[in-house]
């Protein structure tokens, strides 16, 4: 085996001098996705002691302590001791998964790591869950404030999961005193991710249901990892969202994407979603409309005041997430094989509509309905 490049031997030596110092941080759901990324940024920060990596198998961090277990296994505590700050990400946001599990998981692994760190003696807890929770609404502030209400609702994909993780937070510090929880809310996450907003840019044309006002802002998976950094190192508490600054107009997306639109009635928009998801034939529920229709933008206030800055400006997400799906195409919320993609893009949206019209009758034939 080759040695180490010499600055990677010098990043070592660095962070072995300054072994006395800064947190010791654990990482659930380490081994793939912004875990990974935060893993292997922390690994490579003078301000971090040591890094415990947490996941269901191992992966390629060869600087953290590794441990192999399910995030819902009680023996996590064992695995939190000498632990200063816990960053749990194992949270599973698979459009594909099934709803019922899904939502087990994610309640029954956030709420074993906070009873767990607390048995530790772990003094902070950061989550992830996401901007969504504010909720999509027509009378949505514009920027919202981090302290706005949470007026969101379980109609929309893990959005109900990302709400009883947030109760389950606020309620630890009160059952285990001296527990501190840090809430990270990120916007549009862009960057190996794949939910029914980013499969929004992946339609031959992107829809916007009549009278509504959509806004768009993003995160990059980059920015979301330096924002959990900065909670870790406890140089942001409480509860705060992440993005780029300001947001963009559904017309400006437009433009920059060259994606025409598609305008329908709002009933008929939410009715055919609600109908193609209860078929089966969607993996997206109707509520995952809601935020592609009105604002949710929300305020980066507490970071900035904190000294954090995004790198990424949304015009450059919204580019970097466009090379991101080239080539795929969806048609609500379903991906389509290259046939059915081919004749989607060359006809658009009429016949796409007729498309997945034509899914609907096939789907109930087969199952008499």
């Amino acid at each position: 085996m080759s040695s180490p490049d010499p600055q990677v031997r010098a990043a070592r030596n660095i962070s072995t001098r300054s072994a006395g110092r800064g947190p010791v941080v654990a990482v659930t759901g380490a081994a793939s996705g912004v875990g990974d990324l935060l893993t292997r940024r922390l690994a490579a920060s003078d301000e971090i002691k040591q890094v415990v990596a947490i996941d269901e198998r191992r992966g390629e961090v060869s600087e953290a302590q590794w441990h192999i277990l399910d995030v819902r296994d009680p023996a996590i505590a064992e695995k939190l001791r000498g632990v200063d700050v816990v960053v749990h990400l194992a949270v599973d946001l698979d459009l594909e998964s099934d709803a019922a599990a899904r939502t087990a998981y994610n309640v029954r692994g956030a709420q074993t790591v906070l009873t767990a760190a607390a048995a530790a003696g772990v003094h902070r807890v950061v989550l992830c869950t996401s901007a969504m929770v504010y909720g999509a609404l027509p009378d949505n502030d514009i920027p919202l404030s981090e302290d706005a209400e949470l007026r969101a609702t379980a109609e929309a994909t893990g959005v109900g999961d990302m709400l009883e993780i947030e109760r389950l937070g606020r309620r630890a510090p009160r059952a285990h005193p001296g527990l501190q929880v840090t809430v990270v809310r990120p916007a549009v996450l862009v960057g190996g991710t794949d939910t029914a907003l980013t499969r929004y840019f992946e339609s031959p044309r992107l829809l916007v249901v009549a009278g509504s006002r959509p806004t768009w802002q993003f995160c990059h998976v980059e920015d979301l990892v330096s924002a959990l950094e900065y909670a870790a190192l406890e140089k942001v508490e409480g509860e705060f969202a992440v993005g780029c600054d300001g947001w963009l107009e559904q017309e400006e997306v437009e433009e920059l994407s060259g994606i025409r639109r598609m305008e329908l009635p709002s009933a008929v928009a939410l009715g055919a979603a609600a109908r193609l998801h209860r078929i089966g034939l969607t993996p997206s529920p109707a509520g995952d409309l809601a935020y592609t229709m009105h604002p949710w933008v929300v305020s980066v206030g507490r970071l900035h005041d904190a000294g954090w800055r995004p790198r990424w400006t949304n015009e450059e997400v919204l580019t970097a997430l466009l090379e991101e799906v080239e080539g795929r195409h969806t048609v609500a919320g379903r991906r389509l094989g290259r046939k059915d993609a081919t004749a989607a893009g060359a006809a658009g949206a009429t016949v796409a509509l007729l498309g997945t019209a034509a899914l609907v009758r096939r789907v109930r034939r087969r199952r008499g309905l």
